[in-house]
């Protein structure tokens, strides 16, 4: 199934690869391909994810990926023609704080 990133989760993907760069040059990269995994999974199977906790009853089901070696997340909606990613927050700062804007 085709993935879209929506423009703010652009800006989280950009934002935290510049941030990964400062640290450790190159490590940004590491990052934007471990982000690449998942986008890659999800497209495969999106149903296999879990509802993202705390947005159950909203008004659209949001799910969760994790993405490894990094504290963050893709948050996405499934739609019956694509996947679209809201956001990549990082899971140790208000993971929710996204949410605010996406209902």
């Amino acid at each position: 199934m085709r993935v879209e990133l929506h423009s703010e989760a652009q800006s989280d993907l950009r934002a935290a690869a510049l941030w990964y760069d400062e640290q450790n040059p190159g490590l940004g990269d590491e990052f934007i391909g471990a982000v690449a995994q998942v986008i890659k999974r999800i497209g495969s199977a999106p149903a296999s994810f879990p509802v993202w906790p705390g947005t159950e009853g909203g008004p659209s089901i949001i799910r969760r990926a994790l993405v490894d070696i990094f504290p963050y997340a893709v948050g996405f909606e499934v739609h019956p023609e694509h996947v679209l990613v809201l956001a990549i927050p990082h899971t140790r700062r208000r993971p929710l704080e996204w949410l605010r804007l996406a209902f």
